[in-house]
């Protein structure tokens, strides 16, 4: 008896601990790739180590998974160029723009998710659907609106890169879910190599030259490709297995409870009046999308909530 419940006490707690862990790092990740940046290494160099990194480490793991790529080859290049765009644009903003107000707009992500399954799987727009858009609108609006500039339009390219790292991870959530017959560490390897793919073709357009770094350095980045990137990809794995997706939305809304909290502690960025209104407001997007999918599964939330 006790056994049973242990092991039901188990099965609920790990996976909302391996979420939070992997909410919590993601927040404070911003600050290693700053440290990695005052050292000489660029936003693209960043990405390209750290991914490379995981990649070689990822592949050496899983290789036996790996022939599974011949099955849907387009698909999981798909994967590949979205998630390359997905992390490259969040590392580029988180390095050069405010770091809360990057979180916030990456979390714009429902928006395009709900605008996404329309346009694409053709999924009926709810009422509550709608909901979701016109909260989410109007939180970005109120954060990026600036009377000197009129129209909300994102200020800075970090703003861009915020907002287009969002789209690009809902287009990934859809390819995600439609390659069912393809392994969570195939799709991951597949997205580790988009990134570096397109981190080195960006780096050689731009011809920017090797950066010139102490080994400590070069061996600090490689930690944070083959431990914190590794960690965080499979917690995350962990957790959104063994947890209705409707659970896991929210839980890893934390992440901007820790982005908040890092940037606070460890930096001199300020929060604006207009970031927390908006900002309030598409996590309340974010919390109604987790509720429409909740309510696609037919569960009562104040039964499930608490377990």
């Amino acid at each position: 008896m006790h056994s049973d419940s242990a092991s039901k006490h188990s099965a609920t707690v790990l996976p909302v601990i391996s979420l939070l862990i992997t909410a919590s790092l993601w927040g404070i990740a911003w600050y290693p790739l700053r440290i990695a940046e005052s050292h000489g290494i660029s936003g693209l160099w960043t990405s390209l180590m750290i991914y490379g990194a995981a990649l070689l480490c990822g592949s050496l793991v899983f290789w036996r998974k790996l022939g599974e790529i011949a099955q849907q080859p387009l698909l999981l290049a798909a994967i590949a160029i979205t998630n390359g765009w997905l992390n490259i644009a969040f590392i580029l903003a988180v390095i050069d723009g405010n770091v809360v107000r990057v979180v916030l707009l990456f979390y714009l992500s429902p928006l395009w998710s709900t605008l996404l399954g329309w346009l694409i799987l053709k999924e009926q727009l709810t009422a509550w659907s709608v909901a979701t858009l016109t909260v989410a609108m109007i939180g970005a609006m109120i954060m990026l609106w600036d009377p000197s500039l009129g129209f909300p339009w994102p200020q800075d390219y970090a703003d861009w890169f915020a907002i287009t790292s969002g789209m690009a991870f809902s287009v990934s959530n859809v390819l995600v879910r439609k390659l069912q017959n393809i392994s969570v560490r195939v799709k991951t390897v597949s997205a580790w190599a988009g990134v570096t793919l397109l981190a080195a073709l960006w780096i050689m357009l731009a011809d920017m030259p090797i950066p010139q770094v102490e080994t400590g350095i070069l061996t600090w980045t490689t930690l944070i490709g083959c431990v914190m990137i590794i960690v965080m990809t499979l917690s995350v794995q962990y957790g959104v297995t063994h947890m209705p997706v409707y659970r896991s939305a929210v839980i890893l809304l934390f992440e901007l409870v820790a982005a908040a909290l890092s940037a606070q502690w460890l930096s001199d960025e300020v929060i604006e009046g207009k970031e927390l209104t908006g900002g309030s407001l598409i996590i309340l997007a974010g919390y109604l999308s987790a509720r429409a999918l909740m309510k696609q599964s037919g569960v009562k939330y104040f039964s499930t909530i608490g377990q």
